[in-house]
């Protein structure tokens, strides 16, 4: 084998080691009103330093309604980047009372160039790309979670 096959057969091995090795993050139900009613996801919390740096990345595969939020100790301007991120995304970031603020569609994957809130925020939602569209979400909408304070009253 040449030394340059053996480098990319490292490198596959080490990516999909890193794949494989995606610990298994805390999930929550989180909705989101829209004007055809809520729309139900289960996401993956991204809570400390660590899992927030990790989030979506060497992920080949997210279900339908599945997504990550990544929770910050307290309102401000979030940037984040695609950097081996694999899956085209929609972050949806969002307001300590769960108002959406504003939405990055269809952001392109591995790429470094930032995407940024529009305004101080207490969370990012990271769904599949188009999701939020095909569902009818815009800013201005609540997304209802414990982490907001906001769930709804059960019946």
């Amino acid at each position: 084998m040449s030394a340059l096959a053996g480098m990319y057969l490292a490198a596959f091995a080490a990516t999909s080691a890193l794949a494989q090795a995606q610990p298994t993050l805390p999930q929550v139900h989180l909705s989101i009103d829209t004007k055809k009613g809520p729309v139900k996801f289960l996401v993956e919390v991204a809570s400390d330093d660590a899992s927030r740096e990790r989030g979506l990345m060497f992920r080949t595969h997210m279900d339908k309604n599945a997504g990550m939020l990544f929770e910050f100790p307290g309102d401000q301007p979030e940037s984040f980047w695609m950097k081996n991120t694999i899956l085209p995304l929609d972050l949806l970031f969002i307001k300590r009372d769960g108002t959406i603020s504003s939405i990055s569609a269809n952001a392109k994957p591995y790429s470094l160039d930032t995407i940024n809130s529009v305004e101080p925020v207490r969370a990012v939602l990271e769904l599949n790309a188009g999701r939020a569209a095909a569902l009818g979400i815009h800013p201005g909408q609540k997304a209802h979670a414990a982490f907001f304070g906001n769930l709804p009253a059960s019946k």
